[in-house]
């Protein structure tokens, strides 16, 4: 076994495998850019090396520098985790060049499987099946237009060289054949630095479907059963879950035998994964082949109790497999989400910022023994409360993953683990992914990766109004902050300075104002002997026993003759309360000022994200129409198209193709037409 190995990532992952390395003895040795100088994976590992600059060029992509700290540090191997490096056959044939171990497979069948189209014409050869398409070097946009047009619509037009849902169009018309072809040439090459494509059928109502897959350097490879990773949005996976419902034994086996006769084809060792597509009538086409471990790999640990990072060690390490196909079994139900830092009211763009706020459901450690005691939840995660989420990475904060005997009972601890899970800084998914959880096509399993754009009706409802409930708490909230406030004073013995309300001949009441987007609400709290009562529109909350916890962030009392205890955040002006039916942020404005219409001078074309000008469509002095695309954005290796809001003429361009711009930077000034 190694002594030290060196990870060559950052975020969950590389934390995840300097935690195996420690349990093994094994020491570990991280990298990081200047955006992660200070970051949680370079406090797990034993030793730290800067690389660069925070884009991933000038830092985790610099295979070279990666090798040379390895040598230098005396790390005896390399884990690429996934992303970054670790499907690249050219790093992986380098850290064997030097006599390093590369914690993956060789770089062969990397080569084999890194081309989706060489890929493709190899399953073929192995038998695997396949979704008819076109697969070879011609890269016309002529040609592919005549073979899409060949091969019938919806086609979808996937870059070769790619993966995580970039590179990929999905067309439904001839006409809207080659402007699709090239956005996904452009997030090709700047994604992947390679801007081929394939082109094949569109399997409507798809599954997707993955088979896990691990073999060694003895001969030995084995399926560890499926994911189910069908929730999808822009071809990124939102929820994955093991095993996959209403799997049958007979295409289990059937799809595992598939997978492993794939891995066989290019003399797979390690971690890998072989993923399908599935139609509604029980057949599977070969997707691609991942040659790393999958961000969703905790739910097969979870559902065979073993550590698959172990597993990559041991086996890179020259081992057999730890287990053989016929000691392996299924046990449970795992459901993992990816909590990410974006707006899906919003197209789910990214938000970064800080987060100012961090509290996740208590994880407990994995026992089937403990069933019935605690509740399995697991969260892999590489950042902490005070850390950035930056432009120049992925988004994500955390996986959580939930265990239970059923697939029901799984899907209810993720809805309570989601609603203990707390993020003041920026926007997130934990909403949507509640709402998820309590869809009905979800919880009755009716999958295919069309469910979230087919249930947006319900997955998307637009801003929800506070409750008086909730407006209650927000009042409970300043006013407990003011007592504490009044009792911490040098002078709170003075009656004068006292908060209880008290005045001669009566009691007092106020209003306080509270602002929720556009929307501003007004509620009257009036003292009584005890507590306060709260009225909010046409309903009463009375407040009783109500404590503030500055340092947990916790308020706490009784609403009415029911307890209460939720995460209360005061951030500034900004009020968020945590309570089980979700999170409400409010705006606190002790005198309400109004401040008018707010007129957006540019026709709401700012940037609604940080990120790069890829595109310009338009020129200064055109006529356009509502809905005409004018400029194209990246963020985070994602095309964003910025659209006419309405028809008239574009007055100036702001911002070029090169450009990097800061979220809601104007971009294009235009006028009524």
């Amino acid at each position: 076994m190694f002594t030290r190995i060196l990870i060559a990532n950052r975020g969950e992952i590389a934390c995840r495998i300097a935690a195996t390395a420690r349990r093994l003895g094994i020491g570990t040795v991280a990298v990081y850019s200047d955006a992660d100088a200070r970051s949680r994976h370079v406090a797990a590992c034993d030793q730290a090396f800067r690389l660069g600059p925070a884009p991933a060029r000038e830092s985790y992509l610099r295979g070279d520098e990666i090798i040379r700290i390895a040598l230098a540090s005396g790390a005896q191997a390399i884990h690429p985790g996934y992303g970054f490096l670790s499907e690249n056959e050219e790093f992986a044939q380098a850290v064997a060049d030097a006599g390093l171990v590369f914690i993956g497979p060789p770089a062969s069948a990397i080569a084999a499987m890194g081309s989706k189209s060489a890929a493709k014409a190899l399953m073929e050869q192995a038998g695997v099946p396949l979704v008819p398409g076109y697969h070879g070097s011609n890269q016309s946009p002529a040609f592919l237009r005549a073979q899409a047009d060949a091969i019938g619509y919806p086609v979808l037009i996937k870059a070769s060289a790619g993966g995580g849902g970039k590179g990929m169009r999905i067309v439904r018309a001839s006409e809207e054949f080659e402007a699709s072809l090239a956005s996904c040439q452009r997030e090709a090459k700047n994604a992947f630095g390679d801007d081929a494509v394939l082109v094949e059928r569109y399997v409507t109502r798809p599954r997707h479907i993955e088979i896990q897959v691990f073999g060694d350097s003895h001969g030995n490879c084995v399926s560890l059963f499926e994911r189910d990773c069908s929730v999808q949005r822009r071809h990124q996976k939102v929820i994955e879950e093991a095993p996959a419902p209403g799997m049958s034994p007979e295409r289990r086996r059937a799809m595992g035998e598939a997978a492993v006769a794939a891995a066989r084809a290019v003399g797979y060792v390690g971690a890998g994964t072989v993923e399908f597509i599935a139609d509604p009538d029980g057949r599977f086409f070969f997707m691609e082949m991942n040659t790393r471990l999958q961000v969703e790999h905790p739910v097969t640990e979870m559902i065979t109790g073993l550590d698959l990072v172990e597993w990559q060690l041991k086996v890179a390490a020259g081992q057999p497999l730890p287990a053989q196909a016929d000691a392996l079994r299924i046990d449970g139900h795992a459901i993992e989400v990816r909590v990410y830092a974006e707006n899906p009211d919003k197209g789910f763009l990214p938000s970064t910022g800080q987060l100012r706020h961090l509290r996740t459901p208590p994880a407990t450690a994995f026992s089937r023994e403990a069933e019935g005691a605690t509740a399995p939840v697991r969260i892999d995660s590489g950042v902490r409360e005070g850390d950035a989420i930056s432009p120049f990475y992925d988004p994500m904060i955390a996986k959580l993953i939930t265990w239970a005997p059923d697939r029901e009972g799984a899907i209810a601890r993720m809805d309570a683990a989601l609603a203990r899970f707390e993020v003041v800084g920026l926007h997130t998914n934990i909403a949507f992914l509640r709402r998820l959880m309590r869809c009905a096509s979800f919880a009755g399993a009716d999958l295919d990766t069309g469910l979230i754009e087919r249930e947006r009706a319900a997955l998307m409802p637009g801003a929800r109004k506070p409750s008086a409930h909730e407006l209650a708490l927000a009042a409970g909230l300043v006013l407990a902050r003011e007592r504490d406030e009044a009792a911490a004073a040098a002078d709170a013995a003075d009656p004068w300075q006292q908060r209880d309300g008290w005045r001669l001949g009566g009691r007092q009441e106020r209003e306080m104002h509270f602002a929720a987007g556009a929307d501003t609400h007004t509620v009257r709290v009036a003292y009584a002997r005890g507590g306060h009562t709260v009225f909010a529109g046409d309903e009463a909350v009375c407040l009783a026993d109500l404590r503030w916890d500055a340092a947990a962030r916790r308020l706490s009392g009784l609403a009415g003759s029911e307890a209460f205890d939720c995460g209360a955040v005061a951030d500034g002006e900004m009020l968020h309360l945590f309570t089980a039916q979700g999170q409400v942020s409010l705006a606190w404005r002790p005198a309400l000022a109004s401040s008018g219409d707010d007129v957006d001078a540019v026709g709401g074309l700012v940037a609604p994200m940080p990120g790069k000008v890829v595109a310009v469509l338009v020129a200064a002095g055109a006529t356009v129409s509502r809905g005409q695309p004018l400029m194209v954005m990246e963020a985070m290796k994602m095309e964003h198209t910025i659209a006419a809001p309405a028809d008239g003429v574009v007055e100036e361009l702001l911002h070029q193709a090169g450009d990097q711009v800061a979220e809601g930077a104007p971009l294009i000034a235009m006028k009524a037409g």
